[in-house]
Order: structure tokens, then sequence, then C-alpha cells
């Protein structure tokens, strides 16, 4: 049996799942790609295991991500799920916030729930704002709403009391009841998820964890059953939205911080890699089969967004989560987004998307419709030979058939209309961009793009020139990136408590007792849970507002050299950042305290242990015609990426090939690989 020295990560896509292993003797890394199984995705990350040719017995650490959670919730495809709630709030998740973000919309209708309303079941109960009790809680009433649950072939139960996040006896309460009355249903009371305020946010992030806790439940104990019988021994993880990881027996009861789990993967190895090659500053980009996604990156330190909305725009307003979720703004273009004409006989780009099965035309899996990786491969970016390190070769003629349907009624040539096809999902992809940088008042020209997934390089040098970003990175693997970014991520535990107080009535003891009890729940959790012993990292932050403001503005907070003054003054700094003014004569009120705990663990390596070496010929594949723009093909030098050497340069317009993606290089932009491996793009 081999020894135990791998580590192993594995991300399911909407069209390929990919992995990632590392050898931590060697330093070596392996990784592999095949087609997402969607009927059931387990099988799919059994598939990369064995395509990747690892030994199981050698996995030391083990870790999954993937879009399982937040595909269930935008299918509706999770469990029957009914609401457990105080009496006279069972509309709470009807009445949301009446926020209408397209206010001229006379048709709006508001996101339809996810319990209907005769599965909304009231309890007499009642705390007041400070947790005292106002009425006791009613049992009799539980156990009415536990058999008509019965009755109703309910398979999860949320169970969510006004006030619950500032004591939580009687969810306590009617938790265990209802699980001693309905064993086998899944019950998520609101505090085991959140302890920060806003009912109706609250609510709706205990329902959304109960709607997929028996999915994922059954999800992840078929995944860990095939992996004991692969011969992987060793715990296995998954990743949370977070930017952390957790174990999957945690996963199980909290599925709802696993929403974004396959993007934070990519997230999280962005971070580390701008840390260690001197770029702290980066907007991440990743483009995979269905979305493209981006998020913002300052410091080294990702963003994460305590507001999360599922599937906001800016015409709807989306279900709000309230767990810790890396910000990310996505957009429906990715290489399986479907083309087509829409009234007005414009072309439309997704967010309708051919997804895995049964693909773009090109794939010849049954797939008619025209995607953007058709018309990638029309336009000469992508060899049909080497697509996807050969995994399988496309069929050109299947994708200028299905391109020739929105050629034919506009008029233009099949190569005019796939040039066209990219240019509308690369103008959604810029509106993404923008939102993450231009519209939250940052100068995109102090980042610089990692462009990763099978198609963020393809389009980096496109979105560069938009957006004003004067450098691109390319980083090695970057078609299973989220994979390798699972292997960057540590255990980590977010903890919020939301505590009204007005600032001039705390001493710096006060803040410092709330934390001190959240670092010991915190390592409470690692050592009893995870039997880590390992050095835990913390990260201490406040939301506060001043008084009579709705909202709050969150602000690091060192406890060991800052006093109330400081905190005050940085509260004003980033209220003015955020908001543009400052009301420093205005009481300033403490309204959450966040706590973010982090084991240290090891990370992967950034450059491989020996770069390639030689001459830039020795990297030529030869050369094809590629349509950059309106004016027509141009020749472009083909490059494999394995083969170009520390410190080699190139000139556009040319193609870089790798086996999990295709960077394109344009015409007036100039690469070079530095010293960690990375590809480098810039304007010449």
């Amino acid at each position: 049996m081999s020894e135990r020295s791998g580590r192993l990560a594995t991300d399911v896509g909407g069209t390929f799942t990919d992995l990632v292993y590392l050898d931590e003797t060697s330093g070596e890394l392996e990784v592999a790609k095949v087609l997402t199984t969607p009927a059931d995705p387990a099988i799919g990350v059994m598939d990369v295991i064995r395509a990747a040719k690892i030994d199981p017995h050698s996995v030391a650490f083990f870790i999954h991500g993937g879009t399982t959670v937040i595909n269930a919730i935008t299918e509706r495809k999770g469990a029957r799920t009914a609401l457990v709630t105080t009496a006279g709030f069972r509309d709470v998740l009807e009445i949301g916030r009446g926020n209408r973000p397209d206010l001229y919309n006379l048709q709006f209708r508001s996101p339809e729930s996810f319990v209907p309303r005769h599965l909304r079941f009231e309890v007499r109960e009642r705390l007041d704002a400070s947790g005292n009790v106002v009425r006791p809680l009613e049992l009799d009433d539980v156990e009415k709403a536990a058999e008509a649950c019965k009755v109703a072939g309910v398979e999860a139960v949320a169970v969510a009391f006004l006030h619950a996040y500032r004591e939580p006896k009687h969810e306590r309460a009617a938790a265990a009841q209802l699980r001693a009355a309905l064993p086998g249903v899944a019950v998520t009371a609101s505090h085991e998820i959140t302890r920060e305020w806003r009912e109706y946010e609250r609510t709706n992030t205990a329902v959304l964890n109960a709607y997929v806790q028996p999915l994922m439940a059954g999800y992840l104990s078929r995944l860990g059953d095939l992996a004991r019988d692969a011969g992987i021994e060793c715990e296995l993880n998954a990743m949370q939205s977070n930017v952390g990881s957790t174990n999957f027996e945690r996963a199980k009861t909290h599925p709802i911080t696993l929403v974004e789990s396959g993007p934070a993967g990519g997230v999280s190895g962005a971070a580390y890699l701008g840390r260690q090659c001197d770029a702290p500053n980066i907007i991440y980009f990743d483009v995979g089969g269905t979305t493209a996604k981006c998020s913002l990156i300052e410091g080294g330190v990702a963003k994460l967004d305590s507001e999360y909305r599922l599937g906001l725009t800016r015409l709807w307003p989306g279900y709000p989560i309230k767990v810790p979720v890396v910000d990310i703004v996505e957009v429906g273009a990715g290489g399986g987004s479907i083309a087509r004409l829409d009234d007005a006989g414009m072309i439309r780009v997704g967010p309708q998307s051919a997804g895995a099965d049964p693909g773009p035309a090109c794939y010849a899996r049954g797939g008619e419709l025209p995607t953007v990786t058709d018309a990638k491969l029309i336009t000469g970016v992508l060899d049909a030979r080497t697509f996807s390190g050969g995994l399988f070769e496309l069929d050109e003629t299947r994708a200028r058939d299905a391109m020739q349907s929105l050629a034919e009624p506009l008029g233009r040539t099949v190569e005019e209309t796939a040039l066209a096809v990219n240019r509308i999902a690369e103008a959604d992809m810029v509106n993404a961009l923008k939102l993450i940088t231009v519209q939250r008042g940052h100068d995109s020209r102090d980042f610089t793009l990692l462009a990763c997934g099978g198609g963020g390089p393809m389009h980096a040098g496109a979105l560069a020139r938009e957006v004003g970003v004067r450098e691109i990175l390319i980083p090695r693997h970057a078609g299973i990136f989220s994979a390798w970014g699972m292997l960057a991520t540590p255990p980590r535990r977010d903890i919020a408590l939301t505590t009204l107080a007005t600032i001039d009535a705390l001493k710096m003891s006060d803040i410092r007792n709330v934390f001190e009890k959240m670092i010991r729940e915190a390592k409470e959790y690692f050592d009893l849970e995870q039997k880590l012993g390992k050095a835990l990292a913390v990260s201490t932050k406040l939301a506060m507002r001043y008084q009579g403001q709705e909202h709050s503005v969150v602000t690091d907070v060192d406890l060991d050299t800052q006093d109330i003054d400081d905190i005050l003054q940085g509260f004003h700094r980033a209220h003015e950042r955020a908001f543009t003014f400052r009301l420093n004569d205005s009481p300033v009120e403490l309204v959450t305290y966040h706590l973010a705990a982090e084991v240290e663990a090891p990370m992967p390596p950034i450059a491989p242990p020996v770069l390639a070496t030689g001459a830039k010929d020795n990297a030529v594949r030869g050369q094809r015609s590629v349509w950059f723009d309106e004016s027509g093909p141009r020749d472009a030098t083909i490059y494999s990426r394995e083969r170009l050497a520390q410190g080699i340069e190139l000139q556009g317009p040319a193609v870089v090939e790798e086996n999990t993606t295709t960077t394109l290089v344009l015409p007036g932009q100039r690469l070079w690989v530095d010293q960690w491996g990375l590809l480098r793009i810039r304007e010449d």
C-alpha cells in the first residue's frame, strides 16, 4: 500500500468535472477532466479519479466542491419543505422586503417562496428583542404542526421564531420535538445556521438549508461511500462559500454554506496566488460551461458578501442567504451558453446552456443549438483535435450547421455570425467586470485580471482592453483552477452574532469579551469536530451604523492595539469610502460581531518543480487562421504551453494551447512566462 502523501481536489461544474492531485513528497501535480454526469454527479467524480490514474490509497487529504446546491435551488429540485414559525408571521416569506428593483414594472411579481402557504405552520410563542420570554412555547402547537407535516409528506422542516438570533431556547425545544416526531425528516432551526438578525433573511436561509438538506445529505453520503470503496481512507472535506472548508458531516447539516462552493475554490486560489506572486489586487475571472463569474480581491484577501442574494439582478431581488458567501458577480455567458434570435431578430447569448448533456453542437452528443464553444471552434480559436487535452474530438461540421440557423436569417456568413456570438457573450462579461469594479468605486487599472476556467483565457485579452486592466495572468492549469484553489483552502469557521449597542456605552473590554467567547466556540468546533490541533488564525470585524440608519458597514478590528476611538475612526473612514460622506458627530451603533477562524494548512506550490526549458520555436505547434475581429481571419502562431520556458516572450496574434484551456493573445498584445510559470499578457 502506498504511503499517504497526496492532496486531492475535485470540482463538479455544469459541463466538466475537474481534478487536481498534488504529491506533497515530489511536488508534482496531476490533473484530469471528464464530462459531468448531471443525473448523478458522484459518478463523474469517480470517473475523473480513475481518469487521473492515481492511487486512492495515497490520498491524505480530499476536498470536493461544485454546483450541486445552487443548481438544486435554481432548478427547484429540492425537498418538499415546511416552515414552523411564530404565530402571526407565516407570511414573512411572501412579504419579504417589499423591494422592487425594477420600479416601473407594473407587472412585477415577488420571488416565489420555496414553502407554499399551506405548509407554513404557526406556533404560539414570543420573545422580545432582548431574548426575554413574552409568551412560553406551546408544545401542543408544535405537535399539531408535526402531524400536519406527516400527512403532507414533508421531507424537510425549517424552524424560525421571532428574535431567535438573540435567544434560541424556543427554537431548540421545537426542533427537538419535531425531530422526535418526524424521524427521517431533515429539521433546520434558524439559529443553527445564523445568529444574525433580519427576520426575513434569517427565515429564508433556514428554509433554503432545509430545502437542499435531504438532497445533499444523500449526495455526500453516496460520494463518501464510493470514495471509501475506491480506497480513499482520509477525512472527506467540502468547499464552503466562505473560501474555507469543512468536513462532509458538517456539510450534510449545513449545506447552504456550499451554495457557491465551486467558484469559492477559484477565488481562494486566486487570493493565495496573488499573495505569493506580487499581485495582491486581482479581478478573478472564470468562464465555465454555463456562466462567467468574477470577484474582487484586495490586498490578497477575498471579499465576502454578508447580504448575498441568490439570483439577484437589476430587475429581480433574488433570494437572501444569511451566511458568508464570497462576493461574486455572475452572468449566464459560458462555453455552453446557447445563442438565439430574439423577437426583434437580434442575437442573444445565454443564460440557457447546453450543459454537459447534450452539450454544444460540436460535442456531437445530440446538441443542435449554437453555443459559444461552437463559435470559438468556427472562428479558429479552438482546435478540434486538441480540445480539452484530446478528451474527445470536436465536430466542426455540426458546429457550422448549428450556427447556420442564426446566420441565414441575418444574411451573414457562418464565420461572421460566430464572431458576433463571441462579441455579445463578451459584452455580458464586460458588464459583470464593471459591476465588480467601476460600480463599486474601484479603478480597474489598479487590478490584475486573473483569467481561469476553460473559457476565461480565450476572452481575457478582449475584456482587458475594454475595462482598462493593464495585465492579465493565466495560471497553470487555468481550466481547472477552482479545483487547484481548493487545495489552497484551509478549514474555516465563520461566526456572526447580532447584539445591538451604542458604541459610547461600551468599553473595549466588553468587545473583547464577546470575541473571546466566539474564539472559544471556534476552537471547540475545530478541536472536537475536526480533530485538528494546529494553529488557529482569527480575524475580527464589527458591523456598525449611524443611529437611525437601516444598513451597516463592516470594519476590521484589532483587539490588541485598538481602543474605542480607533474603532469609531475606522468606521467613519469605511462609511465615507462606501457612501462618500461621514457624520462625525452622530451616535454610532454596534450591530453585529463577525469572527473568521482558520486552521493552518499546507498550501500547493505555485511553480512546478522544473519549468520547461528551450527556445520559443520548440513550443510552436504550427499556424492556423483565427478570426480576431470583423476585418477577417489572420494567421496566428499556435504554441504548446508545456513547452514555453521561463522568460520566453511572444507577440500576438497567437494561441497558446494546454490540456485544460486555450489562451488567445490578440494582435498588439505581448505574452511572457514569469518565474512562477504564469503567463502574463500586456498591450505592446
